[in-house]
């Protein structure tokens, strides 16, 4: 039975909606065994079946009930983490975490992960030189950890280190450039970092030596997060906007989250392909038809897209009318605070390009307070007419 757990767990995680046939055969065989009532297995089948009917919050509850239980149940605990995670509860990333630390310590396997997820959760709650003491923490465990370095890789982003990003990732690629879950998005942490400090040419090799050949739908997502970030800076991609396109056209959406529909229709509007981005309206719209109350990933998507194809017909006032109206849930784009930060990205720019000088002002100026040292929050703020505020 822990095989087929295990299974379930990774399946989930990697929320590979490919893998729902292995999935209900893993499931079929946990509930065939005449296990008894709260049986762990039991429990983590039910789990796992809930997420099959596409209840993740059913899914979560269960997992969470099992940590509850049993907080040195790494397979439940690593489930509840990624579900807090999509499901937007950014502050159980970390307070789930915190409720297991004093059952684990230095001495038991998978301690460095529990640190690396606590790391993570810190992060995503702006608690970054705690969550930089919890990575290096799960780092003198493991020194090639790749979710502490993940989780690492984001306080950096985050305080706009990316000189230091750079290094850092440079000094440990050894530890995650091939063979594990986190090889295309630290490739795609690392062109953030080129740039930040404006090298554009570093940022296009990277995408094209790591990102572009990668597989997988998270992959088409950090591709387009990449390139639409070039759009911002009307950065010219030549054929990768078409290619990428191209690439999500031959991908079923259907089942997975609005967070890569989103991520989709950055390569259709800017690739031009009108059929494949009314597709994805099709798609939103049955997806609040069939969902309620709504998540914030699911609300967010249908305005974002109509900003994003807004943003690329350069109607920007349009682009920003749809994301004043989900401005206050843009955070919770069903992705990292990292990745959200492209819908303020976009409404910045847009801002910027319709001369409202007022809000794009106010939006250079939220951006600087929150990431003081960001070599490209002071050139938006040069092009706003403004200059760095001085250290309260």
């Amino acid at each position: 039975m822990p095989g087929h757990c295990l299974r379930a767990a990774f399946i989930v995680c990697a929320d590979d909606d490919g893998s729902r046939r292995t999935l209900a055969d893993s499931l079929a065989v946990i509930e065939a065994a005449g296990l008894p009532e709260g049986h762990c297995a039991r429990r983590h089948a039910a789990a796992a079946r809930a997420w099959l009917a596409h209840d993740a919050a059913l899914a979560l509850e269960r997992w969470g009930d099992i940590v509850v239980d049993a907080p040195r149940d790494i397979l439940a605990l690593v489930c509840t983490h990624a579900l807090d995670f999509r499901l937007g509860r950014r502050r159980m990333l970390c307070d789930r975490i915190a409720r297991v630390l004093p059952a684990w310590d230095a001495s038991m396997p998978g301690y460095a992960s529990v640190l690396a997820m606590y790391a993570f959760g810190l992060e995503e709650n702006g608690h970054y030189r705690r969550a930089e003491d919890a990575a290096r923490r799960a780092l003198a465990l493991d020194h090639g950890h790749p979710a502490a370095i993940h989780a690492l890789a984001h306080v950096m982003e985050m305080q706009g280190r990316a000189r230091e990003g750079l290094a850092f990732l440079s000094d440990t690629e050894s530890h995650w450039i091939d063979g594990n879950g986190f090889s295309v998005h630290l490739a795609w942490h690392r062109a953030l970092f080129h740039l930040e400090v404006d090298d554009r040419a570093a940022a296009l090799a990277t995408y094209d030596e790591r990102i572009a050949p990668a597989h997988g739908v998270s992959a088409l997502a950090d591709a387009s997060a990449l390139l639409w970030r070039l759009e911002l800076r009307d950065i010219d991609v030549g054929v990768r906007w078409p290619s990428l396109a191209q690439r999500w056209e031959r991908r079923a959406l259907g089942g997975l989250r609005p967070f890569y529909a989103v991520h989709a229709m950055m390569a259709y509007a800017a690739a031009g392909h009108a059929a494949s981005a009314q597709q994805i309206f099709a798609l939103l719209q049955g997806i609040a038809a069939s969902a309620s109350p709504l998540l914030p990933e699911e609300s967010l998507a249908g305005p974002l897209c109509e900003a994003l194809l807004a943003f690329i017909r350069r109607d920007y006032v349009a682009c920003i009318d749809r994301l004043h109206h989900v401005r206050d849930i843009a955070s919770r784009c069903g992705g990292s605070l990292a990745q959200c930060d492209v819908i303020h990205l976009t409404f910045t720019e847009a801002a910027l390009r319709a001369r409202q000088a007022r809000l794009a002002r106010a939006l250079v100026a939220e951006r600087a307070a929150q990431k003081p040292a960001s070599r490209f929050n002071r050139r938006l703020l040069a092009r706003a007419g403004m200059t760095m505020p001085a250290p309260a």
